[in-house]
């Protein structure tokens, strides 16, 4: 005989003693496709695990079959990130933890009221659309981030580790590139820590300069083609060159970025800024809490956000340990280094 709901081992009695608890709510979603679920609930559930963390519902996974509890607003929010990326899975599409996270924080910025539509293509943040993948926002400042770098010849992206400035700025590069906007890539940093004296390390120029660009490597192999990036790369049409290498060059029909700005000089940045050439786009990337000059001596990069503030064709966009997207524990360490009190200058107390 089946049990009766006052015999079954349930949290129903320890319930009522919480008399201010707020009613729950419960969500069943059905979906159709077997495979597309299976990526949507993630190795050993670990998707439905940060949805649970990061909006306070209970999510289970029977089948095809999800069920979501908790407060009326959380369930929604978890029934809208949900069938978003089962839609991107159903597509073919990888669902990282930053997919996951990138979802949630889209939710959570639409807010409640509004027009909701799982099937759109994408969602209402910005998107790169590249041969290889598309590359979706996944924080409104991303989103911001994207915006200007699409209407802006100039644009600043300044903040913590993790927010995406260098990755979103590859890919905007990359798509200028596929859609023959621009005749060529230019890739820079300064390269503080040799002082910007290369000769003792062994190699070519772009052997000598690869240790310090690796990001940018790594983010121009993961969002093209390997084999255009090669033939990029020994064509000259994608260029590798240490900052102090830009001086007396005029930029023309490139896209030019400039990653880890904070640790070049103030002469460094100028010229570089004025080597920007016709129908070009230049980004510079950078985070001021992690400057490498010798103390006393001025970033660039503060100066020039500084002297630009509010010019016709330059945008800038700051990010902030919030919009830390590599890892959950990444954006508690930079909140925590970011509470410490600034250092102080060369020659003050």
């Amino acid at each position: 005989m089946p049990k009766s709901a006052s015999d079954s081992p349930s949290l129903a009695p320890s319930r009522k003693l919480d008399m201010q608890a707020p009613p729950e709510t419960q969500v069943v979603i059905d979906f159709d496709d077997n495979r597309a679920v299976s990526a949507l609930v993630g190795p050993y559930g670990q998707n439905l695990a940060q949805l649970e963390r990061r909006l306070g519902v209970v999510v289970d996974s029977r089948g095809n079959h999800i069920t979501i509890a908790g407060s009326r607003d959380g369930c929604d929010a978890g029934r809208r990130v949900l069938e978003t990326l089962y839609t991107q899975a159903a597509q073919g599409h990888d669902l990282s933890q930053g997919e996951v996270e990138g979802a949630i924080r889209a939710v959570i910025a639409q807010g409640s009221l509004f027009e909701y539509d799982a099937k759109a293509p994408r969602s209402t943040f910005e998107a790169i659309n590249l041969r290889k993948r598309p590359v979706r926002a996944r924080t409104a400042a991303q989103d911001l981030y994207i915006r200007a770098l699409k209407r802006h010849e100039l644009v600043f992206g300044i903040g913590p580790a993790g927010t995406g400035k260098t990755w979103l700025a590859v890919a905007q590069a990359a798509q200028l590139f596929e859609r023959k906007e621009v005749d060529r890539i230019i890739l820079t940093r300064p390269a503080v820590e040799a002082g910007e004296r290369l000769g003792f390390l062994p190699g070519d120029l772009r052997e000598k300069v690869d240790p310090y660009l690796r990001p940018i490597y790594d983010a121009l192999y993961d969002l093209m083609d390997s084999r255009i990036v090669e033939r990029a790369l020994q064509s000259g049409e994608i260029e590798i060159a240490p900052l102090a290498f830009m001086r007396g060059r005029t930029l023309t029909n490139a896209a030019i970025i400039l990653d880890e700005a904070q640790n070049t000089t103030s002469m460094q940045m100028k010229m570089f800024l004025t080597r920007l050439g016709e129908n070009s786009r230049m980004i510079v990337t950078g985070d001021p809490s992690q400057v490498d000059l010798p103390n006393g001596q001025t970033s660039g990069l503060a100066e020039a956000t500084r002297l630009l503030d509010g010019v016709e064709g330059v945008a800038q966009v700051k990010f902030t340990a919030g919009d830390v997207i590599r890892h959950e524990l990444v954006a508690r360490i930079v909140a925590a280094y970011e509470g410490l009190p600034p250092r102080p200058a060369a020659g003050k107390p």
